[in-house]
Parts: structure tokens; C-alpha cells; sequence
């Protein structure tokens, strides 16, 4: 066993992966969305989602430490609850919300890319260069996943480099009264704005996956969780502010799909507009590389638990390929099919359940974790108001999506229930 002294990973190069994590391509594909429900009240939806998230950050901080592995989320749900039919439906429920994360990506991606093509072209454009994005990087990961890897450090820098400028030249011109209290939206509404953005705030969980290779980890882990998040949550606020503070609202709604970018047009100009895609379409084009190859191992790891079939287990060249072309072929479904709204609703209710049941395995481990109970169980219930939140918007405005919902929690049941059936059925008859 490796001594800690000789672990590679300071404090630092963690809180890079966690904050390379959110700033995927959340942002830029979900603050459109957020303005429309909250209107001048967007930095405070995007406050609301991050103290969720710092809430769970405390949990994942506490359950990294106790039982460091490369399995994140799925080490902790199956420590807490036993390898059952509940934990294997929570971690298929949370590979399909990475499905959803991709999707979401992918759309991005498209959006932001077809902008360089004639108008004419754009609706078409967008599903070809979303099918191109997918495939191609699938593909990528057959060969050489790390083609793409050996460049996501300085995709990272460039991506928050590029939004620090944006809001440091455009916080001188914003607008007082489009980001006044009178121009949010009512609260319930608000916080729904901050819930149906959640995904944004997705992926500070791989700090988890982390934890064998960090050096001094119960010192190391927890700092990095709550400097990432807390990182995170600043320069959402400040983005989204500027955003709503330099643009109306109708503007940033009719450009919802890449809202960030037009946003940046009134104090950068035309050539603001372009920066700004241009580091949206290598942040989701890196944000889906290191997604699908997760979501591939992740589906690999559950298999292996023997909570999906052993044919997701099965390696080539060392790859779980049935996995990867899978969540790939879903993906390729899913982004060409739903719209924004549908994909980040969905995803952010399935990441919402699972951090909801993170923060109550840590509640379980307690005594193993050596936690302050009190705290995840906040965080439980502060995920469970959220989801409401949520699906109070989503019955209002689009009920046509709660199926969607339904959907989710449904699949997952029905798969790991109907692949429990099918294993004892061989068992007593073959």
C-alpha cells in the first residue's frame, strides 16, 4: 500500500479537479434557463443551489475520508445501505443522470457551435454538429481517451479565465435596476430557477474519486470540497449577475440555448460574442470527454457489484466498451430529441435524489464518519425542498414534463428490479 507521504495530489490539484468539474458546461448551457424563471433574481437562484450543494459537500467531504476509493458515490450508497435493490436502483438512476449531464453537454455544444453557421442553417446545423460531438468523442474514447484529457488542465484555465473577464469588464456596466429586488421573480419561482440549473453545480463529486491518490486526505479532501464549491458558487453569482445586470431579460430568453455569449455582446461586442462560444464549445467539448468516460466506468462499477449484467463489465483493450456505446448511443438520443428545459430538469431532480440520499448515508455512518449528523440531515431535507421546488415549477409550466420525472425514478427501478428478477430466475433454473 502506498504511504500517504508519497500520494501525488496536494491540495490544489484537488480543488482543480472539483472546480474542472462544475465549471463544465453548465454554465454555459444552463443560465439562459435560469433567467427565464428568476428573472433579475438569478444570482440569488444560483446562491440558493450552491448552499444545496455546500450542504452536500459536507457529507461527500466526510464519506471521501472514511472510505477513500475510486467509487465516489456509488462506495458511499453501498457502505450506508448494503448492496440491495434501493442502492442498485439509486446508482442507476445516477448513471442516467450522467446520460442526462451528456445530454445536456451535447446540446450545449450544438448551440453554441451552429452560431457560426449561417441562420439558415442553425436548426439543422445544430443536431448534426451535436451528433458529430458525440460520436466523435466516443470514438476518441475507443482509441485515446486521453487525446483529449492531456489538454482538459488547460481547457479548465482558459474556460474561468475567460469568465473572470467577463465579469470584470462587465460588472462596470451593470444595471442597477434589472438586478433590484422588484425585478425577481416571486420566491417559490426563484428557488425553482436555482433547482432547474442544479446540473451546474454537478461534478464537484469527483474530488471522491480522488481519494487514494491525496496526500494527508482527511486534512486535504474536506478543504478542497468546500474551497471548490464555495469557488464556484462566487463566480456563478458574479456571472449571472453581470448577465442579467448588462442584458433584458427577453433578450437573454430568446437566446437561451447560448445566452452567455450573447450577454457578453453589449460591453465586448461582436468579438465578446465569439470569445465566449469559443470557450463554450471547448468547455463541453472537454466536459463530454470526461463525462462519458466516467459514466462508462460508472456503469462498469455498478456491474461489477452485480447490480447491472456482467456484459457492462466486460473489458476490450482494456476499455469497457459496452458501457461506453451505450451511454453514448442514449446520449446521442436524448440530446437530439428533448430541448433544454426537459434534459436540465430531469438531471437536476435525478442529482438531486441521489445527493438527498448521500446526505443520508452520511447520516447512517455517523459514527464512522465521525460527523455532525445534524448537518447532513439538513442537507437531506434542503434536496428534498429543492426537488420540490422543482416539480411544483415543472406542474406549473410544463406539465407535459412530469412524466419525465416519473420516468427517471420509474427506469431505474424497473431495470435493476427486472435484472434482479432475470439473475434469480437463471439461478433457480439454470
Amino acid at each position: 500500500m502506498t504511504d500517504q507521504s508519497e500520494r501525488k495530489l496536494g491540495l490544489m490539484a484537488v480543488v482543480a479537479i472539483g472546480v474542472g468539474g462544475m465549471v463544465g458546461g453548465g454554465i454555459f448551457a444552463v443560465l439562459g434557463l435560469a433567467v427565464q424563471l428568476a428573472h433579475g433574481g438569478t444570482p440569488v437562484a444560483f446562491a440558493l443551489a450552491g448552499v444545496v450543494t455546500l450542504l452536500t459537500a459536507y457529507s461527500y467531504a466526510k464519506l471521501s475520508v472514511a472510505y477513500p476509493s475510486r467509487g465516489g458515490t456509488v462506495t458511499f450508497l453501498d457502505k450506508a445501505f448494503g448492496a440491495g435493490m434501493f442502492t442498485g436502483s439509486l446508482n442507476v438512476m445516477l448513471w442516467l443522470s450522467y446520460v442526462l449531464m451528456l445530454s445536456l453537454y451535447a446540446l450545449a455544444f450544438g448551440s453554441y457551435a451552429a452560431t457560426f453557421l449561417p441562420e439558415a442553417w442553425q436548426a439543422l446545423g445544430k443536431h448534426v454538429l451535436i451528433s458529430f460531438c458525440v460520436l466523435g468523442i466516443a470514438g476518441l474514447n475507443l482509441l485515446r481517451a486521453e487525446i483529449i484529457g492531456r489538454a482538459e488542465n488547460w481547457i479548465v484555465g482558459l474556460k474561468v479565465i475567460i469568465l473572470l473577464v467577463f465579469v470584470a469588464v462587465g460588472l462596470a456596466g451593470v444595471k442597477t435596476a434589472q438586478i433590484a429586488p422588484s425585478s425577481w421573480s416571486p420566491p417559490l419561482q426563484l428557488a425553482a430557477g436555482g433547482m432547474i440549473i442544479f446540473l451546474a453545480y454537478e461534478g464537484f463529486e469527483l474530488i471522491a474519486n480522488t481519494a487514494r491518490d491525496v496526500r494527508d486526505v482527511s486534512r486535504t479532501l474536506p478543504r478542497a470540497y468546500f474551497i471548490a464549491v464555495g469557488s464556484v458558487i462566487g463566480l456563478y453569482v458574479l456571472v449571472s449577475l453581470v448577465t442579467v445586470g448588462n442584458l433584458s431579460v427577453d433578450k437573454i430568453v430568446s437566446a437561451k440555448d447560448y445566452a452567455l455569449a450573447e450577454a457578453a455582446k453589449p460591453f465586448l461586442g461582436s468579438t465578446g460574442f465569439t470569445l465566449i462560444a469559443i470557450a463554450a464549445i471547448l468547455s463541453t467539448a472537454s466536459a463530454i470527454n470526461a463525462t462519458l468516460y466516467g459514466a462508462s466506468r460508472l456503469s462498469y462499477s455498478i456491474a461489477r457489484d452485480g447490480e447491472l449484467p456482467k456484459t457492462l463489465e466486460k473489458k476490450i483493450w482494456g476499455k469497457p466498451v459496452e458501457g461506453l456505446l451505450i451511454t453514448a448511443g442514449l446520449t446521442l438520443l436524448m440530446a437530439n430529441v428533448f430541448d433544454l428545459t426537459s434534459i436540465s430538469t430531469v438531471g437536476s431532480a435525478g442529482f438531486l435524489l441521489i445527493f438527498a440520499a448521500v446526505n443520508v448515508a452520511n447520516v447512517r455512518e455517523t459514527s464512522r464518519t465521525r460527523s455532525r449528523s445534524w448537518i447532513s440531515a439538513l442537507g437531506a431535507i434542503a434536496c428534498i425542498a429543492a426537488l420540490g421546488a422543482l416539480v411544483w415549477q415543472t406542474a406549473s409550466t410544463t406539465p407535459n414534463h412530469l412524466w419525465m420525472l416519473v420516468a427517471l425514478v420509474g427506469i431505474a427501478v424497473l431495470v435493476e428490479g427486472g435484472f434482479r428478477f432475470a439473475r434469480r430466475e437463471i439461478r433457480l433454473h439454470g
